[in-house]
Formats: structure tokens, C-alpha cells, sequence
């Protein structure tokens, strides 16, 4: 195993979870050097090796890129056995992942405070639905649900529409990437001396309310429901929308203020209109939303796509094609920075890591390794295991190595 490959080389991740949010979680970390140990039920695996497409050698697409970067150990961590396992790991991990329902690790003798036992400078991050705490904790929890409660689908669709949820997994994505950032903050907590190991613990709706964040203030000071207005701006304080240009193509437009939303204005109908008095102020524009919707759409159906980017960025205003997949993997600037990565001898290409750092950058050093149990028999050495036990686990079904693993997911 390549240890010291970026800034988080020295850091061990367990990561229990399963499906998106805590992989996101440790992908994330693995992008930056993390050595994280995925561990997986043995022949079943990870549910999110059969969710979504499968890539030209049989492997889920979704697998390859959230497993990327990760060691994979079969263990049946709910057996006495498995827990001895367990706890070598823990205790020379700083960081353990579990999206389970509340009460789960704790009904297998796992819970936080046996965890802080073996190592009290452990960091745990627990992922569920409704948190560990509150009258909802025990409901199941996925995320959708989150979506639902922190008001994204609501104010997602038009006004005389229902309520639409996005066309990805937000929810349990965003969970994933401030748990990340939880983890790093209270590593930081014990290097500062403030703490020793902690909980993290996530909700799933949580990360989207903040993330959201103006329309609770909206509403609670201003007296004011966000809701859903369709492709123009929230509550249509500002000109913005989406537009179908002559070619088919579709056009996003938007603007931050008044200045910005006159030169939005210039460029669809000229000087004059933009400069007219109702202009001169946010109110303005929201009175005459209608008419600017509607010289939008005239004067963008007129023109084929490329002109009329081009066009609007002559006035310094925002106007961007909607992509789709081919169009982010054919841009020169998605090209430029990096943003799509693979590895040798594997046509499949992901997402790279972000944010970028200069001097420490991420990087993609696997995809998702196709067999359950894959790295069991290096990860056992690892944590001093010899051979006789590895083989007496083995037999005992307590951990599974990959030629196993495949036997029992094909009988």
C-alpha cells in the first residue's frame, strides 16, 4: 500500500458505511492521501456495487468512482471475532465512518463509547437520517427524505407544479462532503489540544438547510415564503432563467444585481430599455419580471446558442449553455483544470479531486477494485495477522479473501 501519497498520507479511515453519503465521505479523504479501509459484508459486498450503470468490464460506474482510492476488507465486524479485527484497526485509525440507522453499532457491542475505549482520540462521524438525537432518530432515512425536509424540493419546480427533487443524489452527497469537513475539524480539535475523539453526527437534511440557509432569515425575518418560481431567479429579485435558443440548445442566464441585471438587460433589447428609470432599482425589476422574461425568451429564440453567449459576454453578462455529459467532457476549460481523471488501463473516467491545492493536490491513484474483499489478505498483514490466522478467520467465515467472495456472490 502506497502510504505517503498526499497531505492526509498518515491519516487510517475505517469506513463502515454503505450505498452514498459516508463513501462520499471517505472518497473524498482518499482523494487527498487518506488510507482508507472500506469494509464490506462478506459475499454480499456493498449494495452500491449493483446500483446504476455497469462500465465495459462489468463493474458499476457508481462503484468505481466512490470506492476509488480505497483498500476493500470482507468482515463480518457483528461476530466476536471480527470485532478483535475491528478494534486493531480502530486502534490505529483517526477516523471511523457508519451510515447506519441509530442503535445499530451499539446493539453490536460497538457503540461509540467501546470505540473511544479502544482509541480515545478516534474521530466518529455517524451519518443517518434524522441524527442521533431528537424524536425522528429512529426513523429510516434516506435522501430524498432529506431533501424533503430542508425545504429543496419545495422551492424546486414551478409555481403551479409539484415540488421536484434534483437530478442526482444531493442530499446524501452534500452529507457526504460535510462530513469531510466535520472529520477534519475535530482532528484539528484533539492536534489543538481542545478535545480528544468525538461524535460527528449528521443528519441528512442537515448539510442542504445550511447549505440553503437564506430562506429560514427569508422567512423569519422578513416574513417572506420562498417558493417555487420555476426557471427564474428565487423569488425573482433579479433577471435570470432559462432559455431554449434557435438550435435547441439551452441557454441559463442570470444576474446578481442591479448593475449586472442592466447589462443582462442591454444585451437582449439594447441601451435604452436597460437604462429605463424602472431600472434604477432591485424593486424595478421585480415589477417587470414578466415583460423581461418574455424579451429574454424573444431574443434568445431568434439566435443559435453560440451567438447568443457570445454575444452576451461582449456586455460582460452571464449567459452559459446547459451542459450535458458530453459537453463537460469536450470542454477546454473542464480540460484545462483537470477535472476529469482516470487511470491506466481503464476506460472508465471520474470526477477528480477538488478542491485543488498547488503545493499538496489530490489524486486518483485507483478506481473501485472489482471483488469483494479484494485487499483483505494485505490489510490483515498489515495489522499483524500471520498466515494461520488469516486462514483460520477465513474458514470461519469471519472474513472473506476475493477468490471466496466471488464463489459465494455466483453459487
Amino acid at each position: 500500500m502506497q502510504k505517503d501519497n498526499g497531505p492526509l498520507h498518515d491519516v487510517n479511515v475505517i469506513e463502515m458505511g454503505h450505498v452514498i453519503a459516508a463513501p462520499m465521505c471517505g472518497a473524498i479523504l482518499s482523494d487527498f492521501g487518506a488510507n482508507v479501509v472500506k469494509i464490506e459484508r462478506p459475499g454480499e459486498g456493498d449494495m452500491l456495487r449493483q446500483l446504476g450503470a455497469k462500465t465495459d468490464d462489468g463493474i458499476g460506474a457508481w462503484w468505481k468512482t466512490l470506492a476509488r482510492n480505497k483498500q476493500l476488507l470482507a468482515l463480518d465486524w457483528k461476530s466476536s471475532e471480527g470485532q478483535a479485527v475491528l478494534r486493531k484497526l480502530v486502534e490505529r485509525s483517526q477516523i471511523l465512518i457508519e451510515n447506519f440507522r441509530p442503535g445499530v453499532i451499539e446493539r453490536a457491542g460497538i457503540g461509540p463509547d467501546v470505540l473511544h475505549e479502544w482509541n480515545p482520540d478516534l474521530v466518529i462521524i455517524r451519518i443517518s437520517g434524522y441524527g442521533q438525537t431528537g424524536p425522528s432518530k429512529k426513523l429510516p432515512g434516506f435522501g430524498r427524505a432529506g431533501e424533503a425536509m430542508s425545504g429543496l424540493a419545495h422551492m424546486t419546480g414551478f409555481a403551479d407544479g409539484a415540488p421536484m427533487h434534483p437530478g442526482f443524489p444531493v442530499a446524501d452527497s452534500t452529507t457526504g462532503i460535510t462530513a469531510a469537513y466535520g472529520a477534519m475539524v475535530a482532528m484539528h480539535a484533539i492536534t489543538s489540544g481542545h478535545s480528544r475523539g468525538q461524535v460527528v453526527d449528521l443528519a441528512i437534511y442537515e448539510p442542504l438547510l445550511r447549505l440553503i440557509d437564506y430562506h429560514v432569515p427569508t422567512r423569519t425575518g422578513a416574513g417572506i415564503s420562498v417558493d417555487r418560481n420555476g426557471l427564474r431567479q428565487p423569488m425573482s429579485f433579479v433577471p435570470g432563467g432559462v432559455f431554449e435558443a434557435r438550435d435547441g440548445k439551452w441557454i441559463t442566464v442570470s444576474s446578481g444585481n442591479a448593475e449586472t441585471a442592466r447589462r443582462l438587460l442591454a444585451a437582449a433589447g439594447g441601451d435604452e430599455w436597460a437604462n429605463e428609470p424602472q431600472f434604477k432599482t432591485l424593486s424595478g425589476f421585480a415589477e417587470h419580471m414578466d415583460d423581461i422574461t418574455d424579451r429574454l425568451t424573444s431574443f434568445i429564440k431568434k439566435h443559435d446558442s453560440a451567438y447568443v453567449i457570445e454575444h452576451f459576454q461582449r456586455h460582460d453578462a452571464v449567459a452559459a449553455l446547459v451542459y450535458n455529459t458530453d459537453d463537460i467532457l469536450a470542454d477546454p476549460q473542464v480540460a484545462a483544470r483537470g477535472n476529469i481523471v482516470g487511470v491506466e488501463g481503464d476506460n472508465t473516467r471520474v470526477v477528480g479531486p477538488v478542491p485543488k491545492l498547488d503545493a499538496t493536490p489530490g489524486k486518483l491513484r485507483w478506481l473501485g477494485r472489482a471483488k469483494v474483499g479484494q485487499d483483505s489478505k494485505e490489510v490483515l498483514q498489515d495489522l499483524g495477522f500471520d498466515p494461520a490466522e488469516i486462514e483460520k478467520l477465513t474458514s470461519e467465515g469471519v472474513v472473506a479473501l476475493p477468490e471466496i467472495s466471488n464463489t459465494k456472490e455466483t453459487s
